[in-house]
């Protein structure tokens, strides 16, 4: 295997890496409060990415979770494609 193979293989796999970890953040942190039924709701009160990011960052500061900026956004990035589909 040549390097440019090699590294294109290592970088793909911290992407995966940390799509695995979002995913499992979400997992681990939001379900425990919810289920999905709060994102595909027609009565949902988020109705930007703006304001879905400010509610993840209110969860996290409810749940006690030292979560950095980098965090909530990376959930609410993940929130966003899974279920609300807001431009951005």
């Amino acid at each position: 295997m040549n390097l440019r193979a090699l590294i294109c293989l290592l970088v793909l796999s911290d992407f995966a890496n940390a799509a695995d970890s979002i995913a499992t953040r979400y997992q681990t942190s939001c379900t425990t409060c919810h289920g999905t039924d709060v994102y595909t709701s027609t009565k949902r009160r988020i109705t930007s990415f703006d304001a879905l990011e400010r509610q993840v960052k209110r969860c996290t500061l409810a749940l006690s979770l030292r979560w950095s900026n980098d965090e909530v956004h990376d959930v609410s990035t993940y929130l966003n494609q899974r279920f609300y589909h807001f431009p951005r």
